[in-house]
């Protein structure tokens, strides 16, 4: 039975740390039922199902596919609408109800975990939009592996932000006081990588901190990138003194990060990683355990639809 053109496919991932999430959803469904809203929706079982649910939602015909999730939860829909049987991917539209401990892409949007009625407000709207997205390629030793990003590739100093915030949210169970927690664990620990890239036919190589690879805002470290220029945006991070890491960490929060002393940015199409030793990587939030290299990361132009506000 063919799903009908009009009807949404909503996967909930309940947020994490968050006592109040079944009463959460019961409100946004409440009010998407009063919107008269046609849906089906699947809830999460635990880490990875997201990708699972959105691959299937896409091969059952879902031409719309809502994440009621954060950054995390977004990047595993998106990775199982693109490894999807659909042809042309880009006739899902993705839509976003900002619900996780990290909504970068949503608020670079204009969208917020606070407005649920809002972001159900513009998915009726339907203003459609088609999107750049990051693609990260290696070889595992056996074959070649391909996983997408909306947001940013981080390595070193990044990745490990991303790490213990969320080890710190099961603890606390707050997104501010885990975020915050994390930074101030390793404020003081300026850890260097010896890393080997290649940007626009230069080399770099060095002892870096960080490294920022963005399609979009990629929370903070790429604040020029925009997800429709056909563009990636790089920022490398050199070791800041003490003074300098405070003042980096005030810029991080204004949007103002490349505008600091220690951060060379770039812009550029592809970018190879030979070698990031001991370095943490993550996408879009989700930490990159495979650890071979080399790594190419690209960009694919208009890959993927996405529902905006106007």
């Amino acid at each position: 039975m063919a799903v009908e053109p009009d009807r949404w496919g909503v996967i909930y991932n309940p947020k994490a740390g968050s006592r109040k999430a079944q009463k959460r959803w019961q409100t946004i469904r409440a009010y998407m039922d009063e919107c008269k809203v046609k849906y089906d929706y699947v809830q999460s079982e635990g880490f990875g199902s997201v990708e699972r649910l959105a691959k299937t939602l896409a091969n059952n015909g879902y031409l719309t596919i809502v994440i009621v999730g954060g950054d995390g939860a977004l990047n595993d829909a998106l990775n199982g609408i693109m490894y999807s049987d659909v042809e042309d991917k880009s006739q899902i539209a993705l839509g976003i109800i900002p619900n996780g401990i990290g909504n970068d892409f949503a608020k670079y949007w204009g969208l917020s975990s606070d407005d649920y009625k809002k972001a159900v407000d513009v998915l009726i709207n339907r203003r459609l939009r088609k999107i750049d997205i990051g693609v990260f390629s290696y070889f595992d030793g056996e074959q070649h592996q391909t996983r997408y990003f909306l947001n940013a590739v981080y390595m070193g100093l990044g990745a490990r932000i991303v790490r213990i915030t969320n080890e710190t949210r099961r603890f606390w169970g707050i997104p501010l006081i885990s975020y915050l927690a994390s930074l101030f664990l390793v404020a003081f620990e300026r850890k260097l990588h010896r890393m080997h890239l290649k940007v626009n036919d230069e080399h770099i190589r060095g002892r870096i901190m960080a490294v920022g690879i963005g399609s979009a805002y990629g929370y903070g470290l790429t604040p020029s990138a925009v997800p429709y220029n056909g563009w990636l945006d790089v920022s490398i991070i050199y070791r800041p003194e003490l003074r300098q890491l405070i003042s980096g960490l005030w810029m991080l929060q204004q949007g103002r990060l490349l505008n600091h002393k220690t951060v060379k940015p770039y812009r550029t199409r592809c970018v190879k990683v030979l070698r990031a030793q001991n370095a943490e990587v993550s996408l879009d939030g989700r930490l990159w355990l495979d650890r071979h290299f080399p790594i190419e990361i690209t960009i694919a132009p208009e890959a993927i639809t996405l529902i905006i506000p106007n």
